[in-house]
């Protein structure tokens, strides 16, 4: 999955926005003001920063090593680093990368207050 690809497939998402908190090279992507995703999209390896369920994460970490490792610069209980493309120890299939960012957009929606997720289905 090329950076481009990435980007795109985050903005995909209902209500997903791309914002520059920390600085111009860091990408994070909100949904209704909440991060989902976090990527510095120009480096190499290219990773992602994703939400996930704190048993998921420590299984996939298990089941990927050197690919998926506990969250850079995050809550290691419920964020891991995702290796996209060009790491030392490989790259993961772009269809579980895709799943894995849909995984966190849906954690971080699940969050929402009722009123807000309700309004993800309107423009």
């Amino acid at each position: 999955m090329t950076p481009g690809e990435l980007r795109a497939f985050c903005l995909s998402f209902n209500a997903a926005v791309e914002d520059f908190p920390f600085g111009p090279e860091i990408s994070v992507f909100k949904v209704r003001g909440k991060m989902f995703a976090l990527s510095f999209l120009d480096g190499d390896p290219l990773t992602v920063n994703l939400k996930c369920d704190p048993d998921d994460a420590l299984r996939l970490r298990g089941d990927h090593p050197g690919l998926i490792v506990p969250g850079w610069h995050m809550n290691k209980r419920h964020w891991n680093t995702v290796t996209v493309a060009g790491g030392p120890a490989g790259e993961l299939p772009d269809r579980l990368v895709r799943e894995l960012v849909e995984d966190s957009y849906d954690l971080v929606v699940a969050g929402l207050p009722r009123a807000e997720r309700l309004r993800l289905d309107r423009p």
